[in-house]
């Protein structure tokens, strides 16, 4: 009862500071759309102009995790993203761990361990890191948020692959990287961010080597019926109500994603849809932010924060409907010799980087004063 009640008060604080931070609740109405039909392209561009620019997302993606990624870290650790579950009980935390070692091996990357990586979308540096130790790999981590890269430089040289990981502030859209320069490009979670997301998939077929594999899991919405132009109009209204909480421009299916690789000329591409092994991720985190602890954080870090929180079971919702869908694709770059300009060597990682310097250390106090411990979800230990 104690337990219950402390959760009722928690839940009501959390309702006064929506109220405060301005958060709507509900899903708002969609202009221009009559109920339950499906609209046209032009009216879903109208409502992608409702929303923010491109600068205005890229200020605000970063300006989200420089205030969230402290919280979630002391929480989760160091994986910023779902877990895979399958029929044992775990730890969340190797639940996220498993999630980038059935990626790897489903993509077929283990069979061909890449030398240099990057990752696209890195947040404090978990997958690199795990990459790094599993390959014997170098590579480079890229995130608009100087908080994470920050975060994500001093974690990995107090774990002793300081030399072989680099992080950077860098858009995915405009990577400041030479054509060819790695043998696998990692991005977790981070495609669902891209306001052009073919310009996204343009820009990880460049940087990747003749050779070299694209891996990309993304939040998406459900491929498209035959005959239907867009999706429907409450589809489109929870994921704009989600889209407001986590500055998402719009989302694309999985089958978007795969015209848009084989556009750049990808080979043996394939996907799958790992919904049904995420199921248990949100509830989860909604588990998580009822923690007294994790609570305290959750205020201290604002509004955005906030705003991200409440619209967790809209996620939920999304996948029950079998609107939001957790993809993931994989293709490989071949290039024939006869269309390879001249042969290049393998670009050294001192050439892809700038000269080395000292990673920005913010000034907000999530910065890189040294954070307790991970609980790893002791409390809980399964889900």
């Amino acid at each position: 009862l104690v337990v219950a009640a402390m959760h009722i008060i928690i839940i009501g604080a959390v309702c006064c500071c929506a109220c405060v931070a301005g958060v709507r609740t509900r899903i708002p109405p969609l202009r221009g759309a009559r109920s339950g039909s499906v609209y046209s392209r032009a009216t879903s561009d109208a409502a992608q102009a409702e929303l923010r620019t491109v600068e205005e997302l890229r200020a605000g993606i970063a300006g989200f995790y420089d205030s969230s990624s402290g919280v979630w870290e002391k929480v989760w650790g160091e994986h910023m993203h779902h877990g895979f579950y399958d029929d044992s009980r775990k730890d969340h935390v190797q639940a996220q761990v498993d999630m980038i070692d059935k990626v790897l091996e489903w993509s077929g990357a283990d069979d061909a361990p890449p030398t240099s990586v990057l990752d696209v979308g890195c947040g404090i540096g978990g997958s690199s890191r795990h990459i790094a130790r599993k390959y014997g790999s170098s590579g480079i981590g890229i995130t608009l948020s100087p908080v994470q890269a920050a975060r994500a430089q001093q974690l990995s040289n107090d774990q002793g692959l300081g030399e072989a990981l680099s992080f950077q502030v860098a858009d995915a859209l405009r990577m400041p990287f030479a054509d060819n320069s790695f043998d696998l490009i990692w991005s977790m979670e981070s495609g669902e961010h891209m306001p052009d997301k073919q310009q996204f998939v343009s820009e990880l077929a460049r940087v990747c080597k003749p050779g070299g594999r694209v891996i990309v899991v993304a939040w998406c919405h459900r491929d498209l019926e035959p005959g239907e132009q867009a999706l429907a109009m409450r589809e489109e209204r929870l994921l704009r109500t989600i889209n407001r909480a986590y500055f998402l421009p719009r989302w694309c299916s999985v089958a978007d994603y795969m015209r848009y690789a084989s556009e750049q000329g990808l080979s043996e591409i394939k996907r799958d849809d790992w919904t049904d092994k995420v199921k248990r991720f949100w509830p989860a985190v909604i588990l998580s932010a009822l923690r007294p602890r994790a609570f305290v954080g959750l205020l201290r870090s604002g509004t955005k924060t906030i705003r991200g929180a409440l619209v967790m079971p809209l996620m939920i919702r999304g996948q029950r409907r079998g609107l939001v869908k957790f993809g993931l694709w994989t293709g490989r770059k071949t290039s024939s010799p006869s269309s390879l300009p001249s042969p290049v060597p393998p670009t050294p990682l001192s050439m892809l980087v700038p000269p080395p310097s000292a990673p920005p250390v913010p000034s907000s106090p999530i910065a890189v004063t040294g954070a307790a411990a991970p609980d790893g979800f002791k409390w809980g230990g399964t889900f």
